[in-house]
């Protein structure tokens, strides 16, 4: 087993998945790659199948997007909103799992997420092949 599979494993082993009460399991149909005018996407991430799922699709994609506490616990139902510099959205949705993956056409954006009602932006410059990682935290500051 390798390091980081271990380390997923523990992690989840301990329960450090923070789903909402509404959300129940997550089920690998939910993780179906969905269309949203000229983004596709796609989000889970809740246990070591659903995340090795994702990494066997990431180079289809070229924005990966990961949500959790300061503390390292993944979260999930967090509201995604991602717009081009000009400030026309190109993907609002909630994600299902505490990874989203979005294939987004080359250029730059400003991705908001907001969980707990408290959001967090950043932009990002995106190319046509190049997979880029957003990391989302929150908790105390």
């Amino acid at each position: 087993m390798t390091s980081a599979r271990a380390q997923i494993l523990a992690a989840v082993l301990s329960g450090s998945v923070l789903l909402a009460p509404a959300a129940g399991a997550v089920d690998n149909d939910n993780e179906s790659v969905r269309t949203a005018g000229s983004v596709s996407y796609v989000s889970g991430g809740v246990g070591i199948e659903s995340i090795e799922r994702l990494n066997s699709i990431s180079g289809n994609f070229n924005l990966k997007l990961v949500f959790a506490l300061k503390s390292g616990e993944y979260v999930s139902r967090v509201r995604v909103s991602v717009a081009d510099a000009a400030g026309k959205t190109f993907l609002d949705t909630t994600s299902e799992g505490p990874w989203l993956l979005a294939k987004l056409p080359v250029g730059r954006y400003r991705v908001s997420a907001t969980f707990a009602g408290k959001a967090v932006t950043q932009s990002v410059t995106l190319d046509a092949a190049k997979l880029r990682t957003l990391d989302f935290r929150w908790g105390s500051e």
